[in-house]
């Protein structure tokens, strides 16, 4: 039993800032570990990942590594550092066998999905996009693989029928950062976690998310163009084209509707019904090239769509 466990933190994005800030409420965080900063907005200039953001905030100590390959130091100063375990969240660099084994239990990783179900970068995208009824958080206990360790604990999370996935996002964030804190208490009082080898059946892989991939084929079901805009809210942005223009789709749902694929159905108040190759879509928000998000309604008002026009085409 350790009354005293030292943990260290490595992730990048919000999802991970979550929980450094949960488990810094309870722990030690002798040592932060987050991707360099980076270029953005339109002024291009540096900016620091949430989590050096809530790591300076909390005054614990951040080193931002462009790789741990090739290099003894991380895994020299966990060690030297006396780190009982680091937890891992969308850390987005890859760790090698020292840095896994340094700590003395070894690395615990927040991963969004219900393992062995959407191992890879984008499981939460890829569990609307496929319909899936649940979705959920496993704390796992890292392993050289691609989230292949054996699971601590399984935690799961029922997903809305009009989730985006910015929506699922926030509420596994909340439960990865209350799961990797009761299981850490865990750690420090009993001294060992129970991990349980995934099994074999019913793995599938979350690829990486693509803009091209995010442009709406309207001869698919309206089902499926509607579950694609719903998973790829906010990030890449499901697309179409429009008059020779980008067309962001924010949100639809399906409604009844017939004609051809892509076919403006019609464009009035209630927003724009676009055919599909079976059913059709209602557009309820949208965002044309160089212009702000807005109403569809508001857009057909402004004489941005018309019935008859193609989407797509």
């Amino acid at each position: 039993m350790n009354q005293n466990l030292k943990v260290a933190f490595a992730g990048t994005p919000e999802f991970a800032a979550a929980a450094l800030r949960e488990i810094a409420t309870e722990f030690a965080v002798p040592l932060v570990l987050t991707q360099p900063d980076r270029p953005k907005g339109r002024g291009m200039n540096l900016q620091p990942p949430p989590v050096k953001q809530a790591a300076r905030a909390l005054g614990l100590r951040v080193e931002q590594p462009a790789s741990l390959r090739g290099s003894d130091e991380i895994p020299n100063l966990l060690k030297e550092l006396k780190i009982d375990v680091m937890v891992v969240a969308a850390y987005g660099l890859i760790l090698p066998q020292a840095v896994l084994d340094a700590p003395e239990h070894g690395c615990l990783n927040i991963h969004a999905s219900l393992l062995p179900r959407w191992r890879g970068a984008a499981p939460i995208q890829r569990a609307i996009e496929a319909g899936d009824a649940e979705s959920g958080v496993c704390i796992m206990q890292m392993d050289a693989g691609l989230d292949t360790g054996a699971v601590v604990t399984t935690h799961r999370h029922p997903i809305g029928k009009r989730d985006t996935a910015a929506d699922l996002h926030d509420a596994l964030m909340r439960l990865g950062a209350r799961a990797i804190t009761d299981d850490l208490r865990r750690l420090r009082d009993t001294g060992s976690l129970n991990a349980v080898p995934q099994p074999e059946q019913g793995i599938s892989y979350a690829a990486k998310l693509s803009k091209d991939e995010a442009r709406l084929d309207w001869s698919q079901p309206a089902d499926t163009i509607v579950r694609k805009i719903r998973a790829f809210n906010p990030v890449p942005a499901a697309w179409t084209t429009h008059r020779g223009k980008t067309l962001k789709i924010w949100q639809a749902q399906t409604v009844q509707g017939t004609g051809a694929a892509g076919e403006i159905l019609a464009a009035d108040a209630d927003g724009i019904i676009v055919a599909c190759g079976t059913g059709a879509v209602r557009i309820g928000e949208l965002q044309p090239a160089g212009g702000k998000r807005m109403s569809a309604a508001a857009f057909a008002a402004g004489r941005g769509a018309a019935a008859g026009e193609v989407l797509g085409a």
